[in-house]
């Protein structure tokens, strides 16, 4: 023990996926046991101990906190959807996906398991010892998500798409450098409070699950638990749409993102292009490297070997602008005397 206090790297895991699977595990773990634990003491307290606010906020802070906890080692997806567009977008490797997957869904059967181990007396005492899905006194809905009496599948369905898509466009905007990106330490809060807006706009009907893993997870720990196959076959298997919707909400929701905001942005962060006010500029910035230069109308492309496509800003000045063009126009060359 002594050694490993002094040498922490001793039990520093070799394979980087799997840390990243560890962290998606704990995270969404984490975020589970939030969510899950203030829907049972609401629930089994009658709302004499919270109320639906509670729910919300504890799900956004198990977010927060779940971001926050694995972002360094994972990026935080706490999300196959999330893992699935982060894929298509190629900012994770399609071999990464199923094992990201599968920890967060060991995470969220993890966490129900708590939960039902923490609130075990509460429930039988609410529930009369009698796990059910329907009826006054049912327990399933701690734990997953189910729709209205009123509610249509299509309706149900449309209502997961319309949440987990909304989540994607905003959250893919985060860190998007051309754009306007947020301060790394307040990515955790924002995240929060997307998913804070979200649940208390978007959960009347079925419960804005908006995470396959946040609902299938507890789920099968309700199947090994005691409520049986009902978990499963109730309303007409309804089942399946908290899985596959949010899953389709994303792809859609990161289509819109790309077509009407990323592909519509700059080729280059704006603070990266650097500034010229006359063509000696050029030596100040870059050096007595060798500089081709060729302009069209006021704008410039600047090559050079070792830094090639590197924009430059248009010209203000009148009088350097004409400068510049008739430069460009001759296609000179410049050296360091």
């Amino acid at each position: 023990l002594n050694l490993i206090m002094l040498n922490p790297r001793l039990l520093r895991v070799r394979s980087a996926l799997m840390r990243q699977c560890m962290a998606e595990f704990l995270g969404t773990l984490v975020l589970i046991l939030f969510g899950l634990s203030a829907a049972a003491q609401v629930t089994t307290s009658r709302q004499t101990k919270g109320q639906t606010l509670s729910i919300h906020l504890s799900w956004a802070v198990g977010v927060m906190s779940a971001t926050f906890l694995t972002k360094g080692i994972s990026g935080a997806h706490l999300n196959p959807a999330v893992s699935l567009c982060f894929c298509i977008l190629g900012k994770l490797r399609w071999g990464q996906l199923l094992p990201y997957c599968l920890s967060q869904l060991l995470g969220a059967y993890v966490a129900a398991a708590l939960v039902f181990a923490l609130y075990y007396d509460a429930i039988m005492d609410f529930s009369g010892g009698v796990l059910t899905v329907y009826g006054p006194n049912e327990t399933a809905s701690i734990f997953a998500t189910y729709p209205s009496e009123y509610l249509t599948l299509g309706g149900s369905f449309l209502d997961q798409v319309v949440g987990t898509g909304t989540l994607l466009l905003c959250i893919l905007s985060l860190t998007e450098k051309r754009n306007t990106p947020a301060p790394p330490d307040l990515i955790a809060p924002i995240v929060a409070g997307i998913v804070l807006g979200i649940i208390m706009s978007m959960s009347a009907n079925c419960g804005a699950a908006l995470n396959p893993a946040r609902d299938l997870g507890p789920r099968l720990l309700m199947l090994t638990a005691g409520w049986g196959t009902e978990v499963f076959t109730c309303y007409n298997y309804w089942f399946w749409v908290p899985i596959v919707a949010p899953i389709t909400g994303a792809l859609a929701g990161t289509s819109l993102y790309l077509f009407f905001i990323e592909w519509q942005l700059p080729d280059e962060p704006l603070e990266k292009l650097p500034t010229i006010s006359t063509i000696s500029d050029i030596f100040a910035v870059y050096g007595g490297r060798e500089v081709q230069i060729h302009c069209k109308d006021r704008n410039a492309l600047k090559n050079t070997k070792s830094t090639p496509n590197i924009k430059l800003r248009q010209l203000t000045n009148t009088q350097n602008t004409m400068q510049w063009k008739n430069a460009a126009k001759e296609k000179c060359q410049y050296h360091r005397n």
